[in-house]
C-alpha cells in the first residue's frame, strides 16, 4: 500500500482527507507523467532543427549544441539533485524543478525572437538551464515512487515509469513535427503547456513521503553513502552498466534505423517514423508489462534484467547476418522487447538498492548514467558504422553481452535490496 499522506503537511482537513483518498486510490500513479515530459526535452526539437539552424543563421556545431547542452547540463547536475532530494524533502526539487523545465523552454521559444546575434546565444542558454531543471524531474520522481509504495505496487509503478518514457520517445517527435508545421519556434512553447498542468496536480495530490527520515548532518549523509558504497558499490555499478548499455544500444540502433531506411529503401517521412516507432512502441509495451509481473523481493527483477540483455545480444548478433528488411524490423522489435524488460526491471532494482536517507542520490546517478547512454549512443554508431556494420552490430551485442554477465555474476542477497 502506498504511504497515506502526512497530516502535518496539510492542515485543511478538506484537503487531508483529498490527498489520503489520493493516494489510496492512486497512489504515485501521478509521478509516471514526469518521465514522460522530461523525454520531450530532445526528441520535441529533433524535426525542426533544420529550420531553427536556416532561421537563426546557426552553424551545424551550434545547432548540435540546441541538443547536447541540455544533456551535459542535466547529467552534470543529477547528482546534486538527488542529494539535495535526500537532504530537503522531494517535493521541494520535483516541483521546482518542473517549474525550471519548463520555464527554459519557454526562455528558448522566446529567444527566436532575438536579433539572430543574440538568438543562438539565449536559445542555448535556456537550453542549459532547462536541462538543469530537468535533473531534477525524473530520476527524483522514482525515489519519490520508492518511498510512497512497496512491494509489487512499487514495481508496477515503476514499470509504468519506464512505459511512459518510451511513449515519450514516441509522440516527441510527432508533436514537435506538428508543431514546427505552425512556426520552428513553436515546439518550445510546448514544455510549459506539457509541465505546468502536471505540476499543478503533483503540488496537489502528492506528499512529501512520510518514510524519508529528517535531513542529517553532511558528515552522517557521506557516511551513509560510503557505506553503501562499500556493501553495494559492485552490485550498483552491475545496474548502472545495464541501464547505460540498454540505453546507449537503443539509441544507437534508432540513429541507425532513421538513415537505413531513407537509404536503403528511400523510406522517409510519415513512414519513417512509424517504422521508427516499432521498436520504441515494444520498449512501452515490454517495460508495462514487466513491472505488472515483478517485484523488488523476488528474484524476478534480476531475471527480467538478464533475460532482456541477453536478448538484445542476440538481436544484434542477428543484425550481423541479416538487413533485409522484414527481418531488420522484426530484430529491431526484439531489441525494443528487451530494452524495455531490462530497463523496468533495473528501475526496481536501484529504487530497492538504498533506504531513504540516500535514495535520492542513487536514482540520480542511476539516471545520470542512463542519460549517458541515451547521449552517446547516437555518436558512437555514427562513427562505428562507416566502417563496418558487422564490427557495429558485434560490439553492440558484445557489450550486451557484458553487461549480462554483470548482472548474473552479482548477487542480489548481498545488496540487501530494500522492499
Amino acid at each position: 500500500m502506498s504511504a497515506p499522506a502526512p497530516k502535518d503537511l496539510v492542515s485543511n482537513p478538506i484537503r487531508r482527507g483529498i490527498l489520503e483518498a489520493v493516494m489510496k486510490k492512486q497512489g504515485a500513479w501521478l509521478l509516471v507523467g514526469v518521465p514522460f515530459v522530461m523525454v520531450l526535452g530532445n526528441s520535441m526539437l529533433i524535426p525542426v532543427l533544420p529550420s531553427l539552424k536556416k532561421a537563426l543563421g546557426m552553424s551545424t556545431f551550434q545547432t548540435g549544441l540546441v541538443i547536447s547542452l541540455f544533456s551535459l547540463a542535466a547529467g552534470l547536475s543529477i547528482p546534486w539533485a538527488g542529494l539535495l532530494a535526500d537532504r530537503v524533502g522531494r517535493r521541494r526539487v520535483l516541483l521546482p524543478a518542473l517549474a525550471l523545465y519548463a520555464l527554459g523552454g519557454l526562455g528558448a521559444g522566446f529567444s527566436c525572437f532575438l536579433s539572430p546575434a543574440l538568438a543562438s546565444t539565449f536559445l542555448l542558454l535556456s537550453r542549459a538551464v532547462q536541462g538543469v531543471g530537468a535533473a531534477g524531474t525524473a530520476p527524483v520522481a522514482m525515489a519519490m515512487v520508492g518511498d510512497l509504495v512497496q512491494g509489487s505496487k512499487r514495481s508496477r509503478v515503476l514499470g509504468l515509469f519506464e512505459a511512459s518514457n518510451g511513449l515519450g520517445k514516441i509522440l516527441s517527435p510527432l508533436l514537435g513535427a506538428a508543431a514546427g508545421l505552425i512556426g520552428f519556434f513553436w515546439p518550445f512553447f510546448l514544455f510549459p503547456c506539457f509541465v505546468f498542468p502536471l505540476l499543478i496536480l503533483l503540488w496537489w495530490s502528492v506528499p512529501e513521503p512520510e518514510s524519508r527520515p529528517q535531513a542529517a548532518s553532511l558528515e552522517a549523509y557521506w557516511e551513509v553513502l560510503k557505506g553503501i558504497g562499500r556493501r553495494k558499490g559492485v552490485w550498483l555499478a552491475g545496474i548502472f552498466l545495464a541501464g547505460l548499455t540498454a540505453l546507449l544500444t537503443l539509441f544507437g540502433l534508432l540513429f541507425f534505423l532513421s538513415e537505413y531506411f531513407e537509404t536503403a529503401w528511400r523510406i522517409k517521412g510519415l513512414g519513417k517514423g512509424v517504422l521508427l516507432a516499432f521498436p520504441t512502441g515494444c520498449t512501452c509495451l515490454a517495460a508495462f508489462l514487466t513491472g505488472k509481473l515483478i517485484k523488488p523481493g523476488s528474484g524476478l527483477p534480476r531475471l527480467f534484467a538478464l533475460s532482456g540483455m541477453l536478448l538484445m545480444a542476440l538481436s544484434f548478433a542477428g543484425l550481423i547476418l541479416s538487413r533485409q528488411f522484414g527481418p531488420l524490423v522484426l530484430l529491431s522489435g526484439l531489441a525494443g522487447i528487451g530494452a524495455g524488460a531490462t530497463l523496468s526491471s533495473l528501475n526496481t532494482l536501484a529504487t530497492s538498492s538504498a533506504g531513504p536517507q540516500a535514495r535520492g542520490l542513487v536514482t540520480s546517478l542511476y539516471g545520470g548514467v542512463r542519460f549517458l547512454g541515451a547521449a552517446s549512443g547516437p555518436p558512437l554508431f555514427g562513427l562505428l558504422i562507416p566502417h563496418s556494420l558487422p564490427l557495429t552490430f558485434g560490439l553492440t551485442a558484445a557489450l550486451c553481452l557484458l553487461s549480462a554477465l554483470a548482472l548474473f555474476l552479482v548477487k542480489p542477497e548481498a545488496a540487501g535490496l530494500h522492499p
